[in-house]
């Protein structure tokens, strides 16, 4: 048997159903759009003159300072290195490098500044 007055819906109404349905969809997207949209870790780009190994003991002294800042490789920064391993000529294409990375600041060796020829 049919009900008296059936429910009458606008053309603008939900409904109950449709209602529920959006709000548990909108609450399970939100937590994956919300850690999609975290911002990118910051980026420190070490630009040497020289190769990784002459530097070896420069860049575990440089972790260790980090790691007492509380800053952690992969954790909540990244580095990265750019080595040219002696020649000078390859200096620009290497801060270039570095720049297209959109790197947060950008570490030196000593000369390398008076080396390179900005273009």
């Amino acid at each position: 048997m049919k009900p008296a007055n059936p429910p009458t819906y606008s053309r603008y109404s939900l409904g109950r159903r449709r209602f529920l349905a959006l709000v548990s969809g909108g609450l399970v997207v939100a937590p994956v759009a919300a850690h999609a949209q975290q911002p990118a870790l910051p980026v420190i780009g070490l630009l040497g003159t020289s190769t990784a190994a002459a530097w070896a003991g420069y860049v575990a002294g440089f972790r260790q300072g980090l790691s007492e800042a509380g800053y952690v490789d992969g954790r909540n920064l990244t580095v990265e290195f750019r080595w040219a391993e002696g020649r000078s000529d390859r200096l620009s294409a290497l801060a270039a490098d570095l720049v297209g990375r959109r790197v947060t600041v950008v570490i030196t060796s000593t000369g390398v500044h008076g080396r390179m020829r900005w273009r």
